[in-house]
């Protein structure tokens, strides 16, 4: 084994995992390793993750979140969270992976001129690394800000997740032509370095089966982000729930010409698709196949709100009105998350509310839900 991975105990924490599996793991146990192995994973190391350059004087950064790229996308998204918060008659935002905190404080500075009354804003954080940046940044709001390191059996209130479903570990799928395979992680007897693997497996992509794939075809399927959905949902006694992030609805996800899939890697602000190499380093994510989510959800007794692209939802929230008060260097940065080749298209987002749901703003133009 070489030097630098020897340096690296993520490193070597993946190699043991795959030998002590039988020299092949799955890939979803990789990427939950890589991103959340404790003190080691990408989310859960000290490295920087957040902001808008990969510069010394920021201190380093992988990728640029809405929130971190405008405060007008809290500030309008919060209006549809004091809608869902009077219409489900609740007082607590519960907000997964918040990041640095940016959307928690745009959303309640929002809210507090609103005049909307949050008795608590909950953030839920698996890793915990970020929560005295946090913190500091929430500082204003004393006692009102809690973290929790996992969700309550039964909690009520409106739910936020904002890039949270894409960095859920997915199983990777391959077609050679014939029969579709699991794709996992394994080391190369000869150059010592990590390699994919294929292995025979009964998954297969969530369409009809006489749909046609070309040879080499890699995919992915999302077990445990519909999980998540179900979990909120048995756990959700009273509210709504709104998650925003890049995807597609099934039949475009799994489109055959979509024949690479969507794995994804971010280290300082550039894209590569090799999860591989620089463990711990790099972000690793999957666009969300939010049919998947919308039936999780369904079948698990939630309503759906409404699922619309990220522009449709901001105009609905009132984004238009912000932007009039807003400078020129705000307005521009605003601009990066309506427009059609930044995230206004690629980013979606779905709402669900526990029983029959409610009129909910932010899909009252737009909805896409017909196409899920």
């Amino acid at each position: 084994m070489s030097t630098d991975k020897q340096s690296n105990p993520l490193d070597q924490l993946i190699r043991r995992s795959i030998k002590d599996a039988g020299d092949w793991l799955a890939f979803d146990h990789f990427m939950a390793l890589a991103l959340y192995a404790p003190d080691l994973g990408y989310y859960s190391n000290q490295r920087r993750k957040f902001g808008l350059m990969p510069s010394a004087q920021e201190g380093g950064s992988d990728f640029v979140t809405a929130p971190e790229m405008s405060p007008l996308f809290g500030r309008a998204l919060a209006a549809q969270v004091g809608q869902a918060l009077a219409a489900t008659g609740t007082d607590e935002v519960w907000e997964f992976g918040a990041g640095t905190g940016a959307l928690a404080a745009q959303v309640l500075q929002a809210l507090d001129e609103q005049g909307q009354a949050v008795v608590r804003y909950n953030i839920v954080d698996l890793s915990g690394r970020l929560r005295q940046r946090q913190a500091e940044r929430l500082s204003a709001w004393g006692d009102k800000v809690r973290w929790l390191d996992q969700l309550p059996e039964s909690f009520e209130g409106v739910v936020l997740g904002n890039e949270v479903l894409d960095a859920m570990p997915v199983q990777l799928l391959a077609f050679d032509g014939q029969a579709w395979a699991e794709r996992g992680v394994a080391v190369d007897e000869e150059t010592d370095a990590l390699v994919f693997a294929d292995r025979p497996s009964m998954a297969r992509p969530p369409v009809d089966e006489a749909q046609p794939f070309a040879p080499g075809t890699v995919t992915e399927i999302h077990p445990q982000a519909e999980a998540f959905v179900r979990t909120l949902a048995s756990s959700l006694r009273r509210g709504a729930v709104f998650l925003i992030d890049y995807g597609f609805p099934e039949a475009e996800y799994y489109h055959p010409q979509r024949s690479g899939g969507t794995l994804m890697c971010h280290h300082e602000h550039r894209a590569d698709a090799d999860p591989l190499v620089l463990l711990g380093q790099k972000d690793i994510t999957a666009h969300v196949n939010f049919t998947g989510i919308a039936l999780a959800g369904q079948e698990a007794g939630l309503s759906v709100l409404g699922y619309t692209n990220q522009a449709h939802f901001l105009f609905n929230c009132g984004l238009v009105s912000l932007l009039e008060s807003a400078s020129l260097a705000e307005r521009v940065m605003a601009h990066k998350l309506i427009a059609e080749h930044e995230m206004g298209e690629l980013f979606k987002v779905i709402g669900f509310a526990t029983g029959d749901g409610f009129d909910a703003i932010g899909f009252r133009a737009g909805d896409r839900s017909h196409s899920l």
